[in-house]
Order: structure tokens, then sequence, then C-alpha cells
């Protein structure tokens, strides 16, 4: 009597390929994104810094400067709070990778049949997502400061915050890659993410400075995306040539103007470098 045997039906082994590891950054991307829009709490209190440097210290130092640069001194800060917000949402994003490893849920991605690069990737871009939009929220408010709503200037704008979101999102992942207390995370960023804010040039101009603090602007790695920004909102409003030259004077190396694409590809080249350094750092064992 023969005997019949059910057909074997072919399991293929999760992991490995590239399909699995772009939905395993689908699914990390957008369980930032849902976290974020869920969390409405956050939203308004993460733009409530940038507003009151905008409004309140703007306003305040407005008067110093009107009279001799012909512009409102509002005008000139909008593109450094604008990376400010940025600057401060990515950073609260990477801080979720510390909460998960305390709680435990960061173990439970790792062990996924995944490359951890593909988590780290995820990761990255749905914190850059988050700055991106709220740093979006913001250039709601560029009217009341007179730049224009040109569609121009907030594309441009839009984009240079996309890049800008990335680059911050792999620093405070890098950081965070081997942090295992929010406290400490904290800790650390407040140190180096205050000097690169002021440093940046966003609530001054990076011109008549002293040799030493002149150095420290051209290592801060924000300067060079917030003087693209300044850059493009100068070019879209009228400004006299005296207030171009003291509030918009560029970033120079010796003598050398350094052109935008070239600020914005040392930026893009710094976010792969960062990337690739935090994939590395969670590539190791816990």
């Amino acid at each position: 009597m023969a005997v019949q045997t059910a057909p074997v039906v072919a399991v293929r082994e999760a992991g490995g390929s590239l399909a699995d590891d772009l939905r395993a950054v689908s699914v990390v991307w957008r369980r930032e994104l849902i976290r974020f829009f869920r969390a409405r709490v956050r939203i308004v209190t993460s733009l409530v810094q940038p507003v009151l440097f905008l409004f309140i210290l703007g306003t305040g130092l407005s008067p110093v400067i009107q009279g001799n640069a012909g512009i409102d001194f509002r005008t000139f800060m909008f593109p450094g709070v604008v990376a400010m917000t940025v600057l401060f949402t990515a950073i609260f994003s990477a801080v979720s990778v510390v909460w998960d490893r305390e709680f435990g849920f960061l173990r439970e991605m790792l062990v996924a049949p995944v490359r951890r690069g593909a988590i780290v990737l995820g990761k990255c871009l749905g914190g850059a997502s988050v700055a991106t939009a709220q740093g979006i929220i913001m250039l709601a408010l560029a009217g009341f400061v007179h730049v224009p709503y040109s569609p121009a200037l907030l594309i441009t704008l839009a984009l240079e915050m996309a890049l800008l979101a990335f680059v911050l999102t792999a620093f405070g992942l890098l950081v965070a890659s081997r942090m295992q207390q929010v406290e400490s995370f904290q800790i650390v960023m407040q140190f180096l993410v205050l000097p690169m804010f002021f440093l940046s040039g966003a609530v001054f101009p990076l011109r008549g400075l002293p040799a030493w603090l002149t150095v420290l602007t051209r290592i801060d790695p924000l300067s060079y995306a917030v003087d693209p920004m300044r850059r493009a909102v100068f070019d879209h409003v009228a400004a006299p040539a005296a207030a171009r030259a003291t509030l918009a004077p560029g970033l120079s190396w010796g003598s050398w103007r350094l052109p935008v694409w070239f600020e914005i590809a040392m930026i893009a080249g710094v976010g792969v470098i960062l990337l690739i350094v935090a994939m590395r750092q969670f590539s190791k064992p816990e």
C-alpha cells in the first residue's frame, strides 16, 4: 500500500535580504511618526522655546541693531530659530533610543532577523522626519518677522531643514548608542547642544569676532547649516547692502567665502559619516 506524503511547503527564513531590511526601516520610521503625532503636548511645548527666542529675545535686541543695519533683527534671527527647532527636536527624537534601552524594547528590536543598520537608519529617518515637520510648523511664523511666504524660499528652507535634521538625528543616535540612562544622555547633550547652537551664528552675526571665537564658529558643524538658510532668507527680503554685509556675510575660510553648495555638501558628508559610525556602534554586542 503506497503511503502518500503531504507536499512540503517552502519556508523562507526571514532576515538577510534587502526587502527585509527595507521593511524594517519602514516600520521603525512609521513608529517614530506615530509617536510624534500622538504626542500633541510635545508638539506644542517644543515650539515654546523657539517662539520665545524669536519674539522675546528678537524684539528686545532689535532696537540695538536696527538703526545700523536697517532691518528687523527678528528677520536675521529667523533662520537660526528654525535651526534651533530642528536641533532640539532631532535630539529629543534620539533620546527615545535610551528610553527603549531602559525599558527593554530596544533589545527586542535588535534581535529581529534584520540588520541592525536597518533599525538605525529607520530611527534616523523617523527622527529627521519629525524634526523637519516641527521646523515646517515654525515656517508658518515667517510673515510675522517680515520673511515672505515665497514658495521657492519655503521649499529651499524645508529641504535644508531636512538635511540638517538627518545630520542631527544621526549625531544624537551616535551619542545614544552607548548611553544606558536618560539622565546621562541629557547631561551629555546639554554639554554639546548649547555650544553648537550659540556658536552657529543663530543669534549673532559671524563677523568681526575675536580670533578665538571665529575659530570655534568654523569648527561648529551647525554653522554650515544656518548660513545657507540665512542666505536664502536674505535673498528674498528687501535688505540694504549694508545690512547684508553685516548680518549675512557668509562663512569664510581665510579670504574664500564658502559657496552654498559646498556648505551643503559638507553637512551631507558629516551626516553620512555619523550615520555609518552609529550603525557600527549599534552592531556591537550590548
